[in-house]
């Protein structure tokens, strides 16, 4: 292999033409794992804020709002715990794109240069457990959106006392028949699209999401129309805590608390993979901005519309609503009924399937591609998000909302702080892609192609905030968990960067000089 293997141009780095052509032979590399060329590398500021825009305003982020309202938190403090959430998640995610930009490897590659060649199955395979979750989320909401139009045909799916039991990680829980029964037409219908090819329904995205904001701006009015007479619009965002409700979810501190870990996870998987997407981005200014001003105002927007909502409910029926696909069974127009629950299937389909089936399809797939294909790992996806992954217990009420993302969020988060850690501490922002894709020959094997450093470091993060949702019990145990993602996250930077000052590191750094020796400066 020739000495060079890497050019830089301007701040950016990209793989050698003859270093490409003899990476190809290797066992570890395929097509969509190459680093991106620099000409590649051509997203705008204004193409990933569109990005950010499109995955953002989506129904699950109107019920981050909607399920604090629904424990007792106030209106502008469920706004405020939702906004200040994906500012300090979005510190990991700016970080963690760096290395998308600069060397333009996706996340598998970030996960070799730190957990080791075979070792990034760990991270791999979490973030697509973690994705088989939302597929379950999402297909319960486009499954409501479903169970809404078969309702304007068959009154029985639009009957809100026609309720059945499902069994769940939390017991036999009662759940309407009609957003059951559309939620299986719904999960059924992306594992086909899924399996036969997303781009044979792509077209639908370009209706479904301008639908979706008008169904969002619908949503809102219709909270207002059922407010108390006299009550003024920003009246009902005034409206205070309910303590009675705080005090039954354990106390102020720990429900605002655990919403904010919740919202701060929301977003934890893209902690991880976001080099998938940064990495064609034209430069770092690029990615930074796009990131800036197409996540965080666009949370808060659709924050304020979920809050809304659900505080105008509570005062209206007594208790406040979490779903809002729920208010499809409060309208009486039919043909509104059938348009917005139109928007919302054609808008959650595309994204299900883009954002949560085809990642863990081909994360199972890579875990044995001999023996499980893609089409195979959407077959897996599907059976895991609907049997193990229980949308019926996981959006089934604020609580059990945030349970799920702090559960998960206190898993993945060491994993993000690992790999900051890594990239800018113990490696001073130097990596040497080629090795990548040598095995047991390049530089990232460390131990039988998992470093062990980061292992201890992930799971001694995790298992101390984790332990209370196996009955472990007392103060220091609720307040670990109640800051569990920054716990995780604190704990797993630390412990790593203090294990890759021993031996364990073996010789995965970089020095400047071994950089400058295979970098061509063009």
């Amino acid at each position: 292999m020739s000495t060079i293997t890497q050019v830089e141009r301007g701040g950016l780095f990209e793989i050698s033409e003859a270093t490409l052509a003899e990476l190809k032979s290797s066992k570890y590399y395929n097509d969509d794992l190459a680093p991106t060329s620099i000409s590649e590398r051509s997203w705008t500021t204004y193409s990933i804020t569109m990005l950010w825009v499109g995955m953002a305003i989506c129904i699950p982020s109107l019920s981050l709002a909607s399920g604090l309202i629904g424990m007792g938190v106030s209106p502008w403090l469920s706004v405020l715990n939702v906004a200040l959430g994906n500012i300090i998640i979005l510190v990991p995610i700016q970080l963690n794109s760096q290395i998308g930009t600069k060397y333009g490897i996706p996340f598998p590659l970030f996960a070799r240069l730190t957990f080791g060649t075979l070792g990034a199955q760990i991270p791999a395979l979490l973030r697509a457990i973690t994705a088989c979750g939302w597929t379950s989320v999402q297909a319960w909401v486009g499954g409501g959106a479903v169970g809404a139009m078969i309702g304007t045909f068959v009154p029985k799916f639009a009957d809100q006392g026609w309720t059945i039991g499902l069994p769940s990680w939390g017991g036999i829980q009662e759940s309407g028949g009609g957003q059951f029964f559309g939620y299986v037409i719904f999960m059924l219908f992306i594992a086909w699209v899924a399996y036969n090819g997303i781009d044979q329904i792509k077209w639908v995205q370009n209706i479904g999401s301008p639908i979706l904001i008008v169904v969002m701006i619908g949503l809102l009015a219709w909270a207002y129309s059922i407010t108390p007479d006299g009550t003024g619009f920003f009246e009902v965002m005034a409206q205070p805590s309910d303590d009675a409700l705080i005090e039954a979810s354990g106390g102020f501190a720990f429900v605002y608390l655990t919403g904010l870990m919740g919202n701060i996870a929301f977003w934890a998987t893209m902690a991880l993979n976001i080099p998938d997407f940064s990495r064609y981005a034209k430069t770092q200014k690029d990615q930074f901005r796009g990131q800036l001003y197409g996540m965080p105002l666009p949370m808060a927007a659709c924050a304020f519309i979920g809050a809304y909502f659900s505080q105008a409910t509570k005062m209206a029926y007594g208790e406040a609503m979490f779903d809002p696909t729920g208010v499809f069974y409060h309208l009486d127009n039919k043909i509104m009924i059938f348009i917005a629950a139109i928007g919302t299937v054609a808008a959650t389909v595309t994204t299900c399937v883009a954002a949560n089936v085809v990642a863990p399809a081909n994360g199972f797939s890579n875990l044995a591609p001999k023996k499980i294909s893609y089409k195979k790992g959407v077959v897996i996806t599907i059976i895991i998000a609907f049997f193990i992954l229980q949308a019926w217990w996981i959006y089934g009420s604020g609580a059990a909302y945030f349970t799920w993302m702090n559960a998960y969020g206190t898993i993945l988060a060491p994993i993000a702080a690992i790999f900051i850690a890594d990239y800018f501490v113990v490696k001073h922002k130097r990596a040497d892609i080629a090795s990548l894709f040598k095995g047991a020959e390049g530089r990232y094997w460390y131990s039988g192609g998992f470093n062990v450093a980061a292992i201890i470091a992930w799971v001694l993060a995790f298992i101390f905030p984790l332990l209370t949702y196996f009955g472990v019990q007392g103060s220091f145990w609720t307040f670990i968990n109640s800051i569990n993602y920054v716990w995780s996250f604190v704990i797993g930077f630390v412990v790593y960067v203090l294990l890759m000052k021993t031996s364990l590191a073996g010789n995965s750094d970089v020095t400047e000089e071994e950089h400058e020796a295979f970098t061509e400066r063009a």
